[in-house]
């Protein structure tokens, strides 16, 4: 870790104790900062707020005291990112000017590790995974290490305390993390895809959703690369006008790209990579996925066959197109990090085999008129619950589906799916919506549904 002097001695809030502000505090406690922590929810039994308390930190728990800005001077205000800036601590740092500062800035400025970053509305995770994997099995043979770090579940904070100048973070990065980022470096940037209707509850704008996006490479320079999608147009443009690093391409069927799928193998403009068929991972959006995994891990000096290796044998991100078990001859996935129609959309058409599908969750005010074309050509039954089933059944029913079930909860949900399904068939959850109506969390909700599943298998 690089010792920087910024930090020394300033006072620091850090409003939001999750794993990142738990982490980022650690953090800022080695690198000298007098710290205040903030959060809404009662702390008096929380671990983390223990241990921070122990280490000298001053907890405050149970409201958000926004006279605190007033009656005394912060230097820095450190926001979870998944904290709105509508936020009434926010609010009133903004109103005094007080710099607010994100997890990842913080983490990446002291990081003696290079990185890359990768974002996008789909498939970032499973991105990162499969760039974390390549680039392991290529720095192993060096004695070297690739960390997958960021919105994926590690914090930032906690891995460049340990990473060494000859090691690599592979850091996913959300829109709200990049929101709050005005500095960031990395060797390569990626940004998969961009689409409408996602996150707009926090962004409001699809522009300034895209705005956030575009940091991730704003600050590069020429020393840099950026992965953009050439299937994108009006996407590229944005990021042609934004990034100053060397852009390269990748596209699901263009060959005018750096990367590209044609005649059936992932290939570039010098060689085939792999066979799509050879992949483990289902679908043509996965095949996108290896694709920007594969252009990042060449130019950050693996070799094809390194590429090769893991793509010939990785099976999936957890939650994200997940293969559960194979029962009674119905193949099981789960795709709960589906949080949106458009993740859905990627999902459905993934197999070619017939789909029940059991899907809905948090109503964020979307009908589900654009899946009508993929239900009708891949799905044979739904079973729909939460917030979002009744909006849901209406576009299945558009789509001709005559078997449609609706009920309250996904505990519900999961027994009368796998009773609709035949010998042959993929028995699918893929949400397209948030999880937040009964869940903590897409992993929690995911968790559920692999757990539920287990429990169906004792009795079938």
């Amino acid at each position: 870790m690089k010792k920087v002097a910024k930090y020394a001695n300033k006072n620091i809030l850090v409003l939001g104790l999750g794993k990142s502000g738990f982490a980022v505090s650690r953090l800022l406690l080695k690198l000298g900062a007098k710290l205040t922590l903030n959060d809404q929810a009662d702390l008096a039994k929380n671990e983390y707020a223990q241990k921070l308390v122990q280490q000298g930190v001053r907890v405050i728990g149970g409201k958000h005291p926004v006279e605190l800005l007033s009656q005394e001077h912060f230097d820095y205000f450190v926001k979870n990112p998944g904290i709105p800036y509508e936020n009434p601590m926010v609010k009133k740092a903004q109103e005094i000017g007080l710099p607010i500062i994100t997890e990842p800035e913080i983490a990446l400025s002291v990081s003696e590790a290079p990185y890359v970053c990768v974002t996008g509305s789909n498939g970032k995770t499973t991105t990162v995974m499969l760039t974390q994997e390549i680039m392991e099995h290529h720095m192993t043979k060096l004695g070297h290490h690739a960390y997958a770090v960021g919105n994926i579940g590690t914090p930032i904070s906690e891995v460049v305390m340990k990473a060494t100048n000859q090691d690599l973070l592979i850091v996913e990065m959300s829109s709200f993390q990049l929101l709050g980022v005005t500095d960031i470096n990395p060797e390569v940037a990626a940004i998969i895809d961009i689409y409408h209707n996602v996150h707009l509850d926090y962004h409001k704008t699809f522009n300034n959703y895209v705005d956030a996006k575009l940091n991730v490479t704003r600050t590069q320079t020429a020393n840099h690369y950026f992965l953009a999608n050439l299937d994108q147009p009006n996407i590229l443009n944005e990021e042609r006008k934004t990034t100053q690093a060397q852009i390269q391409t990748f596209s699901e069927n263009n060959q005018e790209a750096d990367y590209f799928i044609a005649d059936g193998y992932l290939q570039t403009k010098k060689e085939k990579l792999i066979k799509a068929s050879d992949m483990k991972l289902p679908g043509i959006h996965n095949q996108q996925n290896a694709l920007v995994a594969s252009a990042i891990s060449h130019l950050m000096g693996a070799g094809s066959d390194d590429i090769r290796a893991v793509l010939s044998t990785f099976t999936g991100a957890k939650h994200r197109l997940q293969y559960v078990m194979t029962l009674n001859e119905r193949r099981i996935y789960n795709d709960s990090k589906s949080t949106n129609i458009e993740a859905a959309s990627v999902a459905i058409p993934a197999f070619d085999s017939p789909e029940v599908l059991i899907a809905g969750g948090l109503d964020r005010g979307f009908n589900f008129d654009s899946l009508i074309p993929l239900l009708k050509k891949h799905v044979r039954a739904v079973v729909l619950y939460g917030e979002t089933r009744y909006l849901l059944a209406d576009a299945a029913r558009k789509a001709g589906i005559r078997e449609i079930v609706i009920t309250s909860t996904l505990k519900e949900a999961i027994p009368k799916a796998y009773d609709l399904t035949l010998p042959g068939d993929v028995l699918l959850f893929s949400p397209a919506c948030a999880s937040w109506d009964q869940f903590k969390n897409f992993e929690d909700r995911g968790n559920y549904f692999i757990k539920f599943i287990k429990e169906l298998k004792k009795n079938k």
